[in-house]
């Protein structure tokens, strides 16, 4: 019944017997028969079917709970008594920054405490890999937390906050960051990312409309950009430009200051699992390391 189970969850999560499927690797009349045949072990029908939607009605939505928990115990069974015996392969997301930043402290910690665990990681942007985690494609990611609540499945921890600068060539001068934005020709960060629609509502509540010479989403990029004096940039405080001396000027927002918030996203039915809580201990131990020496 474990098979059956995981495409009942399927099915709650996509809306659709087809949609459920697609995701899983099924064909709509096998993931039917699967549910059929839930229904008929368990002696009730589990959902509502109106047109091509399949809603839970309440013996599903009593159902739901103990189906995620038995499928979580029976994760936990392949788990060994210590995770230095762990041979597993995991999937870890993370935005560029993360990657280039706290991330590889973070893996030597980990392998310190289950060296045969493998660990693959996967690149992206925060909406593909929060779409990823909650595919069940990749087991965790650290992202910046988006503008709208996360998917009901997913579980998310906040790392870190960072706070956001104006970053100017080393010719300009002046300390206001609103006028050097007003006047200066702007380097945008990518609005359709987290953190570049962040930096438009900034913008929007300033009323500003800066003159756009580039836009794009990477910031060590737009660093780069900022020093050959293409133009004035607002981004985060995170990037590999903060371990090198960086040859530009950093003006502050002070009270106009806003900050991202990174976190680390799973599916719910993994917050308990031993390896998940591990990489979140090394993952929250090297964002407070890195907090307090800043």
């Amino acid at each position: 019944m474990l098979r059956e189970l995981k495409t009942f969850i399927a099915v709650t999560q996509d809306g659709t017997f087809a949609a459920a499927g697609q995701r899983i690797g099924l064909t709509q009349s096998a993931v039917s028969a699967q549910i059929r045949g839930l229904e008929d072990y368990l002696g009730m029908t589990l959902f509502d079917r109106t047109g091509r939607s399949a809603v839970l009605n309440a013996a599903g939505s009593r159902i739901l709970p103990m189906a995620e928990q038995i499928l979580e115990i029976f994760a936990s069974m392949s788990q060994p008594e210590s995770l230095g015996d762990f041979r597993g392969v995991i999937k870890i997301g993370a935005i560029s920054t993360f990657q280039t930043g706290l991330l590889p402290q973070v893996l030597v910690k980990l392998h310190q405490s289950a060296p045969a665990l493998e660990t693959k990681l996967v690149p992206g942007v925060s909406f593909n890999l929060l779409t990823q985690v909650d595919a069940g494609n990749i087991d965790l990611a650290i992202v910046i937390k988006p503008g709208f609540p996360l998917a009901k499945d997913l579980h998310s921890e906040t790392l870190a906050r960072e706070p956001f600068v104006l970053i100017a060539p080393t010719h300009l001068q002046g300390e206001d960051p609103i006028a050097l934005l007003r006047e200066q020709p702007f380097i945008r960060y990518d609005r359709t990312s987290f953190g570049g629609r962040m930096v438009s509502q900034f913008l929007r509540s300033q009323r500003l409309e800066p003159k756009v010479v580039l836009e794009i989403d990477e910031i060590d990029a737009i660093v780069k950009m900022v020093e050959n004096g293409l133009g004035v940039a607002l981004v985060p405080l995170a990037g590999l430009w903060l371990e090198r001396k960086a040859n530009l000027r950093v003006v502050s927002l002070d009270e106009l200051t806003f900050h991202r918030e990174l976190i680390l996203v799973m599916r719910h039915a993994h917050r308990q699992s031993p390896l998940h809580m591990l990489i979140g201990r090394c993952l929250h131990d090297v964002a407070q390391t890195s907090l307090s020496h800043q």
